[in-house]
């Protein structure tokens, strides 16, 4: 059965959620948006490739930063409207320089900060 990005669940704006996680260890890396035509060359080049909501315009993973996020595997969730990109991260995936988007925890009411940013 062939796979047709038209077929997913967008928000009013066209968009998709989509999750990036380390297929080796199952870290959970980040979260960004994705559109139809963004999927499509995701699955096409194998490199994970986003809609940038601030700039309107296509973001490949790494394109600039070097931080690469090659496809492993994508996964649609059970309604269609969020996926989960299964990569293999080079570097740091958060813009902070962090391995992962998910560096703050929330408990008892105070955040801690889990990670300091990467070294180079």
């Amino acid at each position: 059965m062939s796979f047709d990005p038209a077929t997913l669940v967008y928000d009013a704006r066209g968009l998709i959620p989509c999750i990036a996680q380390e297929a080796e260890s199952g870290e959970v890396l980040m979260m960004a948006w994705m559109n139809a035509e963004s999927v499509a060359q995701t699955l096409e080049t194998g490199r994970v490739t986003y809609w940038s909501r601030s700039r309107q315009a296509f973001w490949v993973k790494g394109e600039t930063s070097g931080h690469v996020q090659e496809l492993v595997d994508l996964r649609v969730d059970c309604d269609r409207d969020c996926l989960l990109a299964l990569v293999r991260q080079t570097g740091p995936a958060c813009h902070t320089n962090r391995r992962v988007c998910f560096y703050t925890s929330v408990t008892g009411g105070a955040e801690t900060e889990l990670m300091a940013p990467m070294e180079g």
